[in-house]
């Protein structure tokens, strides 16, 4: 995952530097997320009827290509905006088949279900973790290099996965009847969409996502217009959105069980939308930094939030397909973002587009809050169902 947002960080610093234009750096990142809008639910599909971990040392091998074929086309300059558009497009392929797989093989990590939670919670520290760092190794490196280093060590940490996913003991998963690959991915989306509380969370994650992602391609022109900085500015606000994402994963995990995470969405919704906000009206390099790392805990609690719960209450046979509705609504719903956002910051500023994508997310959250109430009653239900409430609780303690 370091070595991932050292390259995130090179693509977009190269995106911009090839074209200097806000509307193509929102394209690249368009291209990486859209696959998932359209394969992200084949990708549950596979990660229900075939071996999880086959399907992820594939998909991983060719990530490793992409990354070495970005360091030979930026060490040659041979490099341009077309092969750059095509190559992120090929990316963003691999990680609509790659996140919902990973997230859905952390039941066969565990040996009781009830420490699902917990593995959410170390997973989410990981990854935003390297995320508080590798931004910023990325900015450092293109400014002492280029782009090409960010490449190679990218393409050369696949190697360390690689080598975990062979040796690790997975759970066996049980048998479950073949039927065609239609029928399930009917079935998965009917589950999903037709249970209030998971299609809530989903609704409501894409759209935080939607406005609140774009922060990345809006960087390098925050950095350079409004800071008078490079690359190693992008990395640092970066990798502050990153410390942000830490203390809400940090936070996370020290909690026993999942209740009391369904309270904490709408909030943390509204949370990253101030810090987006905000950040696009300051001027001041520690202020921006401090809602930065507002955006990153508002933004990953709600995602993790969401993750964790829907993981809790869904059902083992189904639950590829539904974290790949997960993936889809999460990162599928960012290229729509990162579109618009390209193209506003082109029309009305920077700044205006931050302030009017926190402005979305706020909104997000308060509109939840006002229809919470059949929310919390479903997902009350469910908890009782599995046992993480008891039946005969004092109804007047506080709800999920």
């Amino acid at each position: 995952m370091v070595g991932t947002w050292i390259q995130s960080v090179a693509l977009m610093w190269l995106a911009y530097r090839l074209t200097g234009s806000t509307w193509f750096t929102g394209l690249v990142g368009f291209l990486q997320s859209i696959p998932h809008l359209a394969l992200g639910p084949w990708a549950g599909v596979l990660g229900d009827r075939m071996d999880r971990r086959r399907l992820l040392v594939t998909v991983l091998s060719l990530m490793a290509l992409q990354s070495t074929v970005l360091a030979v086309l930026s060490w040659t300059d041979l490099v341009t905006p077309l092969s750059l558009a095509i190559l992120a497009a090929f990316g963003g392929i691999l990680n609509s088949f790659e996140t919902p797989t990973r997230q859905s093989i952390f039941v066969q990590l565990i040996d009781r279900r009830e420490d699902l939670p917990n593995a959410i919670a170390l997973n989410s520290m990981l990854m935003n973790g390297t995320r508080l760092i590798g931004p910023s190794i990325g900015g450092l490196l293109i400014a002492a290099s280029d782009e090409t280093l960010c490449f190679v060590l990218n393409a050369l940490s696949y190697t360390a996965v690689l080598w975990a996913l062979k040796g690790v003991a997975l759970q066996p998963r049980v048998e479950r009847p073949r039927v065609h690959p239609l029928v399930d991915l009917a079935e998965g989306w009917r589950y999903a969409m037709g249970w209030l509380p998971v299609r809530r969370m989903l609704v409501t994650l894409a759209l935080v996502s939607a406005s609140i992602s774009p922060y990345a391609t809006l960087m390098p022109a925050m950095a350079v217009g409004t800071f008078g900085h490079g690359a190693e500015f992008v990395g640092m606000f970066i990798g502050f959105v990153g410390l942000g994402a830490v203390v809400a994963a940090y936070n996370l995990a020290r909690r026993p069980n999942v209740r009391g995470l369904g309270r904490w969405i709408p909030l943390c919704a509204i949370i990253a939308g101030l810090g987006m906000a905000g950040f696009g009206l300051s001027t001041n390099i520690y202020l921006s930094c401090m809602l930065l790392t507002l955006t990153g805990f508002g933004m990953f609690l709600t995602s993790s939030c969401c993750n964790t719960i829907i993981q809790t209450i869904v059902d083992e046979e189904k639950r590829s397909r539904v974290m790949s509705y997960y993936t889809t609504f999460f990162i599928g719903s960012a290229p729509f973002g990162h579109y618009v956002a390209g193209w506003l910051a082109e029309h009305v500023g920077v700044r205006s587009t931050f302030v009017i994508c926190g402005g979305v997310a706020a909104l997000t959250g308060l509109v939840f809050i006002a229809r919470a109430g059949p929310f919390r009653e479903e997902l009350r239900a469910a908890y009782i169902q599995r046992g993480i409430i008891p039946p005969a609780e004092d109804e007047e303690k506080p709800k999920p």
